[in-house]
């Protein structure tokens, strides 16, 4: 404690004395532009003499800033906001004036105007050299979060009794990722709740392996009908996309209505940076809310705005910013350099997009989490899509991937130390809603993508690229013989008979979707066949090609695989076939899905190495999330242990709505007292 508190010493009064000399500089600067500001007496001083009176001067003024300041803010409350601004600069320019009096040297002087731009110009000097030199000290930056978050505190003395509980989300972390990072000492303040107050639970998710499906049920307690991350609606002839504004705020419509409750935050709760807003009041960056008018109901306090609107915030976060893409920009050419493999394309606005998320959107909802803290809330859920961002490009057990669960791990550390500050006690949940499986990608491996393969085994039009490849000339014999055309014919690909069902194809990862438009309802496999002989033996017997799921005249659905195996969905905990390699629970979520009302026509999932835990993305990702097949569907559950445990021992905790349904057991318990672990098992040690 006496060793944190010296370093606190040292290292505030080393930001004081770095401002004072930034200051002292400026002040000599200043004096050299600018003909009415004079540091010298009239019959001319040494250089040291100048130096002298501009170290004086700076460091009256900046002492008065700091203790007169304040007081004249408090006046200036009862003064029209039109008047404000010029008595602002007015009164920092008699600030310098007063400064330069006490002057022992009695060397300075200043006209009134010329005091009004030198004392502007070194309030704004000193406060981005604070604010820069604390942009890594971690206790002014969460002192300047008290400040801003100081106005929402909850009025009258004390607060709740009851304790707030904080749902953290570590975007794309799985389980064994955390565990890692853990055992190589990246996140500290995990491993120390580890030790003591804290336990670690494993979940599995549904085949919809990402945000939108796992969030969904997390908030709202049904995920239903949420097939994939982007899915083609025939009856609305529409694309959902989970993180698009307009299909979030449907998907959370749909679920309220499924469900009947408004959600896991509808109890003074608050929801931060999320795809949905859990019914919570308070609601910041949260995508459902985007396309509806900004009223009342749906203004939040503590978003960007309320962030930015303290100058040293803005600093911070943009010097962060900037560094950010320069380490993108740097670790990218390193990748390239060295020849990295796997490797995807990293430039045009992705160093852009990098930053935003591991930075701008890190400090925002951060930001918000101790606001909401601050301000006694119940119940707050807050998701930070750093990680998901950046293993995604650069996958997720890179060193790069690596550096940010130490900053968010920082980040975990600050949120911690508002507790002590909060007006009730608060327990924390860390959680993830997916993990990521690495490997590379479906077109490094074979040369073209899941639609040129799609559309080739349709014998319809694909890129010349695509032709060449090995796959893309077995899906056209296999077209041919299917047609029993024992040649080549150029002209088959442009019959209209193989034009009239243009395939959409859409990725989630390594889940495809293959629908076909111009059926209004969801075609069998008898359909498929008889309009498209040779596509799904095309995709079943394609190495890179793990399952499909189609649905079937005959069994209702049926799961295909290479060499003709065709299983139907009731059979597969007998004759799991294909879906063997997946691991367990891999029947049940493929039968779930194929309930859904808007399961596409054809349900892809890619080969799955289960040695190495790689699959093959349909997107450009070398991690990647969406379907089934190894870390991907494994986030964790971290849970204080004061709560009751997820699940008994013998159990396994599965899918988004069960882990909704234990968030919800865990805020119903703390409405009532709580007996602390220890204690109870003290009491059940008396009593044996």
């Amino acid at each position: 404690m006496r060793g944190g508190r010296w370093r606190r010493v040292a290292s505030q009064t080393g930001r004081s004395v770095a401002v004072w000399a930034v200051s002292t500089l400026t002040m000599l600067v200043l004096a050299g532009i600018l003909p009415e500001f004079q540091l010298r007496s009239a019959d001319g001083d040494s250089a040291t003499d100048i130096a002298v009176t501009a170290a004086l001067g700076a460091g009256a003024f900046g002492v008065l800033s700091a203790l007169v300041w304040p007081l004249l803010v408090r006046l200036l409350l009862l003064v029209p906001a039109l008047v404000l601004g010029l008595l602002v600069f007015f009164l920092n320019g008699a600030l310098l004036l007063v400064a330069l009096r006490l002057n022992p040297t009695e060397r300075g002087a200043a006209a009134w105007e010329t005091a009004v731009v030198v004392a502007a110009v070194m309030s704004a000097v000193a406060s981005a050299t604070g604010a820069a030199l604390a942009v890594r000290d971690d206790d002014a930056y969460r002192r300047r979060l008290y400040r801003l978050a100081d106005r929402r505190r909850s009025a009258g003395p004390g607060g709740p009794v009851t304790p707030g509980t904080v749902f953290l989300q570590l975007d794309g972390v799985g389980h064994d990722v955390l565990e890692a990072a853990v055992k190589k000492g990246l996140m500290p303040t995990v491993a120390q709740w580890l030790d003591g107050t804290h336990r670690l639970t494993p979940w599995r998710t549904d085949w919809s392996s990402q945000t939108g499906a796992s969030q969904l049920g997390i908030l709202h307690g049904s995920n239903e009908d949420v097939p994939a991350f982007r899915w083609y609606e025939k009856d609305s002839q529409e694309v959902m996309v989970c993180n698009r504004p307009t299909s979030a705020a449907e998907l959370q419509r749909r679920a309220v209505a499924r469900t009947g409750d408004g959600g896991l935050l509808s109890a003074d709760g608050a929801s931060r940076g999320n795809l949905f807003s859990g019914g919570a009041d308070e609601q910041a960056l949260v995508l459902s809310i985007a396309t509806r008018r900004r009223s009342r109901e749906t203004r939040s306090r503590a978003g960007y705005f309320a962030y930015f609107s303290d100058p040293a915030n803005a600093v911070r976060t943009a010097l962060s910013f900037f560094a950010e893409v320069g380490r993108e920009i740097a670790q990218s050419t390193r990748s390239r350099a060295r020849r990295a493999r796997p490797r995807v394309k990293r430039g045009g606005l992705y160093p852009l997009i990098r930053a935003f998320a591991t930075v701008v959107e890190r400090d925002v909802v951060v930001a918000a989490v101790m606001g909401d803290m601050l301000a006694g809330r119940t119940a707050v859920y807050a998701d930070l899509v750093a990680y998901d961002e950046v293993a995604h490009h650069s996958g997720p057990h890179s060193r790069d991937a690596e550096k940010v669960l130490e900053r968010l791990d920082r980040s975990l550390a600050l949120i911690e130390n508002v507790v002590e500050h909060a007006p009730r006690p608060y327990r924390i949940v860390v959680l993830s809603d997916h993990g990521q499986s690495p490997g590379e990608t479906f077109r490094t491996r074979y040369g073209l993508s899941l639609g040129d393969l799609v559309r080739a085994g349709c014998g319809l039009p694909v890129p010349r690229k695509a032709q060449r490849t090995h796959s893309g000339a077995e899906a056209r014999a296999a077209v041919r013989a299917a047609l029993r055309i024992p040649v080549e014919d150029r002209d088959e690909q442009r019959r209209p008979s193989h034009r009239r069902s243009e395939p959409l194809v859409l990725a989630s990862g390594n889940l495809g979707l293959v629908s076909f438009p111009d059926v209004p309802h969801r075609m069998t496999k008898e359909e498929i066949d008889a309009r498209h002989p040779a596509l799904l033996t095309t995709l079943a017997n394609h190495p890179g090609i793990g399952f499909l799921l189609v649905r079937s005249e005959e069994h209702g659905g049926v799961v295909l695989g290479p060499f003709g195996t065709e299983i139907p969905v009731g059979r597969l905990d007998e004759e799991p076939g294909p879906l063997a390699a997946f691991g367990p629970g891999a029947a049940d979520v493929v039968r779930r899905t194929h309930g859904f009302a808007h399961t596409a026509d054809i349900m892809v999932n890619s080969w799955y190495d289960p040695v190495d835990g790689e699959v093959l993305a349909f997107e450009e990702q070398i991690g990647s999330h969406g379907g089934l097949g190894g870390a991907q569907g494994r986030p964790f559950l971290l849970s204080p242990v004061v709560l009751s445990a997820p699940v008994a021992d013998t159990e396994e905790l599965v899918g988004a709505e069960q882990v909704h349904r234990v968030l919800c057991r865990w805020l119903r318990e703390s409405d009532g007292p709580q007996v602390p672990v220890t204690a109870r098992q003290d009491e059940e040690r008396r009593a044996a």
